[in-house]
This record gives C-alpha cells, sequence and structure tokens, in this order.
C-alpha cells in the first residue's frame, strides 16, 4: 500500500512537473520567440479605424454664388430592441405606436414599412439593436431632422429616459441651395455618393477629394487611450470648380421657359446664352427640369436629358445665318439685288421649291428675301451662287457635324452631309440637315464676335483649397470662319431682320434702344416616317448689341400646342424677355435717344455694373460711405456699430443703384422689406437672418408677412412675374411653314436623320 502511494505520489509530481515545464516552454515561446507576432494580434484587438470623410468640392457660379456643395445631413434609426423592452416595462406610454405615428407624418413614409424597421429580428429572433429608415429617413435635411429631433426631445421629457430608440447619424450629402436651378448643367450626386450626371460626373475626379482615416489604440470600452499610438491619413478635399454661368441670367432664362411651357404645354424647351467673344455659356436651361435635391421625386425621365447637348432638330430657318455668312464672305450676296420670289426648281425630275408664302412677294431684293426669310433666295445664294462643294466647307467650318467639346458627356452631333441634290438645296433655309442647339450657338457666336469659331466652355476656374492653386480655364478658337468685315456685314443685315417692323420677321424680337441681330426658324416634325399636322420646333436666335455683341441667345421650343405657332409668334417674345433682363443685369441698358442743342441725337450713357465691396469689419457709417461711392444703396440691419454680414457678398458683380444689406447684429429682431427682390435674394436674406421662409408664386416678391413663434423668425412670401407674355390674339407666324414642308426634326429621340428634303416652304 505504501509503495503504491508512493508510486501514485511520483507520477503526479512527475506529471505536474512536465506540466510546468511546457507552460514555460510555451510561454518562452510566445514571449519571446514569437513576441513580435502575438504582439501584432494583440494590437489588432486594441486598435480601431474611423474614416475622416472628404469635403467635396464647391461649385459656384462665375460670381460666387454656390450653385452645389456639401452640407450636414442626417440618417434617421430606430432601435427595436429598446423599443419592445420599453415597451414591455411600460405599455402605457404606447411609445412604438408614437414613433411610428410621428416618423409617418413627418418622412411621408408607410405606417407598416415603419412598423416593420421597429419589428425588425434576427435570424434567431432577437431584436435589433438599430435599423435604419431608408429611404425617407436616409440622409435628411437638417430642417427634417430638427422635427424629429424636437419629437425625441418630447418623448425624452414624457419617459424620463435619454435612450427612447430613436438615434439620428451625422453624415454629409450634396445640397444644391437653388433647387431645380440649372439642374442639367450641374448634375447631382445621389444618396450612395455617386455622381450621376451633368458636371457632378464629369468633373467628379477634380471634385471628390481623397477620403482620410485616424487609427488609434482603444480600451475595453473603446475610449481612446492616453498614451496610445495614432496614425492619421489627413482627409484631402475636393477642389472648387467656378462656372462661367451667371445665376441671375440663369434664372431669368428658367422663369421666362416655365412660363411658356405653362403657356404652351410642349415636348420640351431649351435655351442657351453665351458670351460670344469667349463661349463662355452664361445659362443653359432644358424644360423639363428636376430639382437634384430629391432626384427620386422625378417621375419623367426626360426630364433628365439635356436636349441643349443630348438632342437633335432641323434647325428651320435659323440655319439661313450660315448661308447668310457664306454668301457674303464669298462676295455673293448683293443685298440690292433683285429676284423672283414665290417657287424655283432644282430640277426637271424634282418638285419645285416654294417660299413660306407660296405665291411670294414677288421680284424683291434680297435683303428684302432675309427680311421675309424667303427660301427662294437662300436657294439661290447657297445652292446655285455657292455651289454644293463650298456651301460643305462652310457648313463644316461652323462647326457641324463633330461635337463642340463642351464639359458634359452625352453631346451627340447630328447629321450634316445632305444625301441628294434637293436636299443640299433644302439644307441652304435649314432643312435634310439636323443640328444641336450648342451647336447652333458656336456657330452664330462665331457670326457675332468678327468670324472665330469659339469652343463653348461651362467651367471658368478649378481652385485647389489646400494649396490655392488656381487653374483658370482660357477661351479657345477652333478656327477663323469669316472674316471681321463679313461679321460686321451680317450683323447689320440681321439686325434689319428685327428692327423692320413691317416685313421683318423677327419683329417680334425687337427691344426699345437696343440694336439687336436675330433670326426666325420654324421646322416641321416627323412622325412615324410622316410630317405631323400642326406641330413644328419654332426658334429664335439673336444677339446683342449688335455694334459689341454682350449675349448670344438661342430659345427653341419643341411642338407646342398651339397650330398658329411659329419662330416668330412663340420664341421671339421669349428671346425679349430673357435679353432684355440679361443685358440690364450686365449693365448695358437702353440707349434713349434725346435731343441735343443743335437738333441732333446722343445716346444716353448706361451705367456699368461694378463689384460689391468687402465692408465686413467697418463702421456702419465707413461701410455706407464705400457702397455709396461705388453706386450703391445701403439697409442696415441691427443696431450694431460694425458690419458683421453683408448681402450681396463681397464681390458680387451688380448693376449700381442696387441694394446692399448691411448686418450688423448675429439675430436681427425685424424683416426688412423685401418688395421687389427675386425669390433667390429673399432666401439669402432670410438665411442671413436665421428664419424660415415659405414662398408661394413665382418672379418676385409682391408681398410678405412675418411671424414670430418660440423666438423664431418665420416669413411667408408672396410672389409674381414681372409680366405675362402674351401674344396678340390670333397672329400667325409669317413664317409657319405649310404642310406640304419636307423639313424633320426628331428631337424627342435625338435621331439625327433628316427629311428627304422639302416640297414646300421651310419655316421662317
Amino acid at each position: 500500500m505504501v509503495k503504491r502511494i508512493k508510486l501514485r505520489t511520483l507520477f503526479l509530481g512527475g506529471f505536474i512537473t512536465l506540466l510546468f515545464f511546457g507552460l514555460i516552454v510555451r510561454i518562452y515561446w510566445v514571449q519571446v520567440a514569437n513576441a513580435a507576432f502575438w504582439e501584432e494580434q494583440a494590437r489588432k484587438t486594441w486598435i480601431t479605424s474611423k474614416k475622416l470623410v472628404q469635403d467635396r468640392g464647391t461649385i459656384t457660379d462665375r460670381d460666387g454664388n454656390v450653385l452645389a456643395a456639401d452640407t450636414v445631413a442626417y440618417t434617421l434609426a430606430v432601435g427595436p430592441k429598446k423599443l419592445h423592452e420599453l415597451d414591455e416595462e411600460h405599455p402605457e406610454w404606447r411609445l412604438i405606436d408614437q414613433i411610428v405615428n410621428k416618423v409617418h407624418l413627418v418622412l411621408n413614409k408607410p405606417e407598416s414599412e415603419v412598423r416593420a424597421a421597429v419589428d425588425a429580428k434576427r435570424e434567431d429572433g432577437s431584436y435589433l439593436d438599430q435599423r435604419e429608415i431608408r429611404p425617407e429617413g436616409w440622409k435628411m435635411d437638417k430642417n427634417v431632422a430638427d422635427r424629429l429631433m424636437a419629437f425625441r426631445d418630447q418623448l425624452r421629457e414624457q419617459t424620463g429616459k435619454t435612450d427612447v430608440g430613436l438615434y439620428f447619424i451625422e453624415d454629409k450629402k450634396r445640397f444644391y441651395p437653388n433647387g431645380s436651378l440649372a439642374s442639367h448643367v450641374l448634375g447631382y450626386e445621389n444618396k450612395e455618393g455617386v455622381a450621376v450626371m451633368g458636371l457632378e460626373k464629369t468633373l467628379n475626379d477634380e471634385l471628390k477629394g481623397q477620403e482620410g482615416s485616424i487609427t488609434y489604440e482603444k480600451d475595453g470600452i473603446r475610449t481612446q487611450l492616453p498614451n496610445g499610438k495614432v496614425e492619421v491619413k489627413q482627409a484631402i478635399d475636393g477642389k472648387n470648380v467656378t462656372l462661367t454661368i451667371d445665376r441671375d441670367i440663369q434664372f431669368y432664362m428658367e422663369e421666362a421657359l416655365r412660363a411658356a411651357y405653362k403657356q404652351y404645354n410642349p415636348v420640351s424647351i431649351t435655351a442657351i446664352a453665351a458670351d460670344p467673344k469667349t463661349m463662355d455659356i452664361l445659362g443653359m436651361v432644358s424644360l423639363p427640369d428636376f430639382n437634384p435635391n430629391a432626384y427620386w421625386e422625378t417621375k419623367n425621365p426626360e426630364a433628365f436629358k439635356n436636349n441643349a447637348i443630348q438632342s437633335v432638330y432641323e434647325p428651320g430657318s435659323t440655319f439661313k445665318i450660315v448661308t447668310l455668312a457664306a454668301a457674303v464672305q464669298e462676295g455673293l450676296f448683293n443685298p440690292n439685288a433683285y429676284y423672283q420670289s414665290g417657287s424655283i426648281s432644282i430640277s426637271s425630275r424634282d418638285k419645285p421649291i416654294h417660299d413660306h408664302n407660296w405665291s411670294g412677294w414677288g421680284r424683291i431684293t434680297y435683303l428684302d428675301g432675309l427680311k421675309h426669310s424667303s427660301n427662294v433666295a437662300f436657294v439661290k445664294l447657297g445652292y446655285q451662287m455657292l455651289g454644293k462643294e463650298k456651301f460643305k466647307q462652310y457648313i463644316d467650318n461652323f462647326g457641324f457635324g463633330v461635337k463642340t467639346g463642351i464639359e458634359l458627356q452625352g453631346e451627340v452631333i447630328g447629321k450634316s452631309t445632305p444625301t441628294w441634290n434637293r436636299d443640299w438645296a433644302s439644307a441652304t433655309f435649314g432643312q435634310a440637315v439636323t443640328v444641336t442647339p450648342i451647336q447652333q450657338v458656336a456657330a452664330v457666336a462665331a457670326v457675332a464676335n468678327g468670324g472665330k469659331l469659339m469652343k463653348p466652355h461651362l467651367v471658368k476656374a478649378i481652385t485647389d483649397p489646400a494649396t490655392g492653386k488656381k487653374t483658370v480655364v482660357e477661351p479657345e478658337v477652333v478656327r477663323q470662319v469669316i472674316s471681321e468685315a463679313t461679321s460686321k456685314k451680317v450683323g447689320e443685315y440681321l439686325e434689319q431682320v428685327v428692327s423692320d417692323q413691317e416685313i421683318g420677321t423677327g419683329r417680334n424680337a425687337y427691344i426699345p434702344g437696343y440694336r439687336i441681330a436675330g433670326k426666325t426658324g420654324t421646322a416641321q416634325v416627323y412622325e412615324n416616317g410622316k410630317i405631323a399636322e400642326d406641330k413644328y420646333v419654332v426658334s429664335f436666335i439673336g444677339y446683342a448689341p449688335v455694334e459689341d455683341p454682350k449675349i448670344v441667345l438661342y430659345v427653341l421650343v419643341d411642338r407646342p400646342d398651339d397650330k398658329f405657332a411659329g419662330g416668330g409668334s412663340v420664341a421671339a417674345p421669349i428671346f425679349k424677355q430673357i435679353m432684355e433682363q440679361s443685358l440690364r443685369h450686365l449693365g448695358v441698358l437702353p440707349k434713349v435717344e434725346k435731343k441735343d442743342g443743335s437738333g441732333g441725337k446722343e445716346a444716353e450713357k448706361a451705367p456699368v455694373t461694378v463689384a460689391v465691396p468687402d465692408v465686413g469689419g467697418m463702421t456702419v457709417e465707413r461701410a455706407s460711405a464705400e457702397l455709396k461711392n461705388a453706386g450703391f444703396q445701403t439697409e442696415v440691419l441691427g443696431k450694431g456699430g460694425k458690419v458683421l454680414n453683408q448681402l450681396p457678398e463681397p464681390g458680387s458683380v451688380l448693376p449700381t443703384s442696387e441694394r446692399v444689406y448691411l448686418f450688423t447684429e448675429k439675430k436681427v429682431g425685424s424683416v426688412p422689406d423685401m418688395k421687389g427682390l427675386s425669390l433667390r435674394d429673399a432666401l439669402d436674406l432670410c438665411s442671413l437672418l436665421g428664419a424660415t421662409c415659405q414662398a408661394t408664386g413665382e418672379g418676385y416678391v409682391i408681398a410678405q408677412q412675418a411671424t414670430v413663434k418660440d423666438g423664431r423668425i418665420s416669413v411667408a412670401l408672396s410672389l409674381a412675374p414681372p409680366g405675362e407674355m402674351q401674344r396678340p390674339a390670333g397672329e400667325a407666324d409669317a413664317e409657319r411653314p405649310d404642310a406640304s414642308a419636307g423639313g424633320q426634326s426628331d428631337a424627342s429621340s435625338g435621331d439625327s436623320s433628316g427629311g428627304g428634303g422639302a416640297n414646300g416652304p421651310a419655316g421662317g
């Protein structure tokens, strides 16, 4: 027995000794031999990493007004586990029912979907800790999140609990402060952070920046260790982009086009405004459009199509400008020479080509033929005098048949080479060829600016916020198409199309005090291979002032709901409204003629635009004096002695005599008179006042009502347009083509197929 005990003791002692020996070997292996490996494995459990989100670059207009920028956003989440725990403990609170109802009302999300999120479970049947409310509660605007946060605070007060199962995750999103303004130019970034269209997509590499990260050591409750290792990779913000777009001119264009869209109910309306000397695009509009802040609400897929670059049309008589310029350049256009209007035969096999007035105007001069928009005159000039080869050379030189290279994706080119002789003849007055609006604008800008075809562009400069390096986009000349002398002559001829109030087809674009050059266009539409009855694409293109062009403007209305529609009756008045507003905005006021002492006439000098001085930090007296010297009126808001902020922002270019608001307090108790302000300016003013603003109507402020609740100012604005565009009853366009014309426009599909020649007149 004793021997057995000794053996067992010896065996157990040996086993324990071996165990300790093995443990020591293991410790040595872990702590010494492989210390580096296991330290790294342990470090992975201590270390955590967070993303450092970069700011996407800001997009501004040419004067620094923000068009697109990052802003704070919130994502709503509910806590199913927490909510059901509280509901079991205190069923009298009816917490789940309250949250479901409130989220449904604020986000307009079906109650069944909200309740499904609140009841969300794992595979094992346990409730989830958190579930986001998507898509309605995903990246909400701050004003929407504020309503739900206020509701959460009410629940906390009601229950005495800090955690009531309602959570807000702070995030960033792209915000477009002007809503749908320039939506096709800007495009949008979706909630996933993907740039979808427009300049947001084209310039994504410049705008997006680079994400950063921070890596640090933490304890068991994820608190950063004070002496732990920290690695930081700084985020790189995206570059800021300044556009050539002028926000005010863009606004004038959209305002006029929306009124026309409502009046004529067309398939689409397109307009482009540009500086003809540089081809800076000042405004680009395509209706229908969309709000990039709520792109998902857009039901019509055509609203995402930018017809300015993505649709082709038969230009109709606006294309006669190309034929005219070519004929003048070649010395073939004699304005005082006579020809027989009415009809012309190309060959014995083809039907005659007629003027839109089939009987014509008898024997008239070529200048009168231009004013009447005679097809016969341009067949003689372009087909008989120039010839096909020379005419084709000018079509190519003016930039048709190729992309302009504007900084937008999806640009199409159209058809610039007719097939048959009759088609070549028809092309001289704008049939059997198809073009894009941007090609038209670039070509007419060449006529206006002294004969230089310029590359159109939307980007003025790109700035790196980290280094301050600024890359400026310089104007780019493609080629010299016509001479300066030809350019001047053509401008004088086109001016008479507008100024002649008796026979000028562009007379509805006439603006007293301004010299306007322009041309109307009315093209027929093919549907299912046949000419659509009483459906036209009507347009007007022109520039002003003729003596020193500042703007070239093109307006195109696709199939207005008006069987008498024509370029002169529909598009010209829209052109007139936009052009007059834009010229005044640029400080080019009408030259009002007044008699001098000798009985002659002299032009009243128009005031120029001036950059708003930076008066921030100045005393009110000094700031007012500075602004007065610059030609601006001032209105002081607040009772402080120094200027804390100003509207418009420093550097904004405005016509003299405009009003500048000076803020001397962070919170101003009163709301100034906003009558006469545009909606955009009124919203900017409300923002600086810290007030919420609601507007009804469109145009300019005609009335306002301010209320104060819980210390917050709310302003209700009533707006009205400056005037409705009305065409005299029964006025038909003198250039509207007859139904037998063979022109074609397939704008809705973007096809570039031309018509098979014209049996009848092209539209003027």
